[in-house]
């Protein structure tokens, strides 16, 4: 991984920041919830006792029937169609049906649906109709009721029949009509509100089931109440919702409407901000479908705890974008029993509001300050980098294969520490050139200060032999000796000469004068002078067709090719090849020369371009040494033109390869 991207993930660190205000936002906006939960529950429970001291008209304890409102008359026709605003809010009527109560100013109107695929039919006034389907209904008045049986063996207009004694206020009989299907079958009746009808009971008998036939359990009628709703009235807070449900959850009051603050002109969130109070803060607001206001019943959670006499709140949606409603529902309670519950609502927008500026706030600095610290993070991480890319070019660039320094070393002035890694480079390279020089120049050195004892010892050998000759012959045992000391000297002087030699070559090689020249002349030049050179052996050449002009020394490089023909001649067998190429490449030239023979060892392709290193046979006793400067030759020359020079084996193993890569030489300003 790069310094950059280590520096990155640095600055990715800052990211705990805004971490940390988020979680300390949704803490704070938990808190403010919980405050404002906590008063409007204390005010409920104020305004629930206040209903109960002044003697409200509460709904009785235990069960009941609720009749919903019904703006038009509905035809007593046994058909649904007139219920069906009604329906979403039926009650269970045993396991089997669902019942609909519903009043307007004359009437009181009453459905049943009942499901049954097996019927037994009869109608009212059959002796046997008690045994058959049939319902029991009953009706209450100020505590008397009256029991009437509903049977019908066909659909149509049907006759209740009374079961019980007459009751003053209470009809003898009752008309209905009767519908059914293979589902089962549906009654639907009214009864005018003049009797003053209180309570409501009405059963299911299935003859399959068997059972009581005249079993019916009653059950108060309950009702929107305007009284109620005016007390209610008098007691509710500005700008709070309030409404007294019965313990299932019917509407019995309301009063009041949801009062959303005005929002200033710069307060209005947007939907940016409405979208991250939804999404980021800590408690998630519930829908505001289920509390719509004209529903005749609140089917919730938290109105159910209430029923069981445990306080619940609850936060959902408001109405306005960028609101909230908190609802709180607490018991009514009267003499131990639960009564109703009382249910406030009050609409805000300071909890999203606040909310949303700490978090967008928090955003816009977090996002600030990561930005700064990860811009300035970057900026250091890149100077850095330029910085040790610099001192790694300087490196590269001052490893040439001779170990001199190339240029002066960078940032060896700077205060931090890569001035003093730079520094130190500087004083390792100082040294390292020092003793590269030195080594330069030691062949030339030894060269100097050893052809004076060469001397002596050679005109030294030359008097020791004639002294011997003057007294008498040599002693055949002296002579091997004499020939072997005068080869050892032969051999001493020729390393001195080619070590001047090669002092010689380094000087003419940094003298030579560069011009422009046509490499393909050049190589071509060469190649027609090697050709009869090569007896036996074959020489092609492959030149490209155009011209390639380079500023160099041609003397330089035809005398790089005569040291490398010389050196693939004598690694060529009779019959063999060689291969001359000249190619273009993106920076220069190359000039490739093959040959056929044996391959590289691998423990020599580094070595072979350095001074005094050869691979051909030691020559036997009085033949010329072969010193190994050849190819040390080719290496000066190309560095001179800016390149390099390699050596490698033929991928398919028949003989070897020396390419010398051309860069050309700079040219000098007048």
């Amino acid at each position: 991984m790069t310094l950059r991207r280590k520096l990155l993930l640095v600055a990715l660190c800052t990211l705990a920041l805004p971490v940390a205000g988020w979680l300390y936002v949704r803490q704070m906006e938990t808190l403010l919830r919980e405050g404002q939960a906590q008063a409007l529950t204390a005010s409920a429970r104020a305004m629930a006792r206040s209903l109960v001291v002044t003697g409200a008209p509460l709904p009785p304890a235990g069960p009941d029937w609720y009749v919903q409102q019904t703006v038009n008359p509905i035809t007593i026709d046994g058909y649904g169609d007139d219920w069906a605003p009604l329906t979403p809010w039926s009650q269970p009527l045993d396991r089997r049906g669902k019942l609909l109560l519903a009043e307007d100013a004359d009437w009181l109107y009453l459905y049943a649906d009942v499901r049954s695929t097996l019927r037994t039919r009869a109608d009212a006034e059959d002796p046997g109709a008690l045994r058959a389907d049939h319902l029991v209904l009953s009706l209450g008045r100020a505590g008397e009721s009256r029991r009437y049986l509903l049977a019908s063996a066909a659909p149509g207009m049907v006759t209740a029949r009374a079961l019980d004694p007459a009751v003053d206020g209470l009809p003898a009989q009752l008309t209905a009509q009767w519908q059914e299907d293979g589902s089962g079958y549906r009654v639907e009746l009214r009864v005018p509100r003049s009797l003053g009808v209180d309570s409501l009971g009405l059963s299911i008998y299935d003859a399959n089931a068997g059972g009581d036939p005249q079993a019916v359990e009653s059950r108060p009628l309950v009702a929107y109440s305007p009284t109620l709703s005016y007390e209610l009235g008098q007691l509710a807070l500005d700008g709070v919702q309030a409404r007294v449900l019965a313990p299932a959850g019917w509407v019995l009051a309301q009063t009041g409407h949801l009062a959303t603050p005005a929002a200033a002109p710069g307060d209005q969130p947007g939907w940016f901000a409405a979208l991250i109070y939804r999404s980021l803060l800590a408690n998630q607001v519930e829908d505001a479908e289920l509390w719509t206001q004209d529903v005749p019943r609140l089917d919730v959670a938290q109105v159910r705890d209430a029923s069981k006499g445990q306080p619940a709140t609850l936060w959902r949606q408001g109405e306005a974008r960028g609101s909230v409603v908190l609802a709180a529902a607490v018991p009514i309670e009267r003499d131990g029993q639960v009564r109703g519950v009382l249910l406030l609502e009050q609409a805000s927008r300071a909890v999203p509001l606040l909310a949303n500026r700490a978090l967008l706030g928090l955003l816009l600095t977090s996002f600030g300050v990561l930005l700064v610290a990860g811009a300035i993070l970057l900026i250091f991480a890149t100077r850095l980098s330029i910085r040790l890319g610099r001192l790694r070019d300087a490196a590269e660039r001052a490893q040439l294969n001779d170990g001199r320094l190339d240029g002066p070393f960078p940032m060896t002035g700077a205060e931090d520490e890569i001035g003093d890694l730079a520094r130190s480079f500087e004083r390792l390279f100082e040294v390292v050139g020092g003793y590269t020089d030195y080594l330069r120049t030691l062949a030339s050195k030894l060269s100097h200060e050893l052809n004076t004892p060469l001397a002596i010892v050679k005109s030294s050998l030359d008097n020791l032999e004639h002294a011997l000759q003057a007294e008498h012959a040599m002693p055949p045992d002296a002579q091997p000796y004499m020939l072997r000391a005068r080869d050892g000297v032969a051999r001493l002087g020729a390393l001195v000469r080619a070590m001047s030699e090669a002092s010689r070559m380094e000087r003419a090689i940094a003298a030579a004068e560069p011009e422009d020249v046509d490499l393909v002349a050049v190589v071509r030049g060469c190649s027609e002078a090697y050709r009869p050179l090569a007896g036996t052996r074959r020489l092609d050449t492959v030149l490209p067709g155009e011209p390639m002009v380079m500023h160099c020394a041609p003397e330089l490089i035809a005398q790089a090719l005569d040291k490398l023909f010389d050196n693939a001649l004598s690694f060529t067998p009779d019959g063999g090849w060689l291969r001359l190429t000249l190619r273009a490449t993106d920076h220069g030239a190359e000039i490739e020369l093959a040959n056929q023979g044996p391959p590289l060892p691998a423990a020599m392709q580094g070595r072979l371009f350095d001074s005094l290193v050869s691979l051909r046979d030691k020559a036997t006793p009085g033949d010329a040494p072969h010193l190994g400067l050849g190819l040390y030759v080719v290496r000066l020359v190309a560095e001179r033109h800016g390149g390099v020079a390699m050596a490698r084996n033929l991928d398919d193993g028949s003989g070897v390869a020396f390419t010398l890569q051309l860069h050309g030489m700079p040219r000098q300003r007048l």
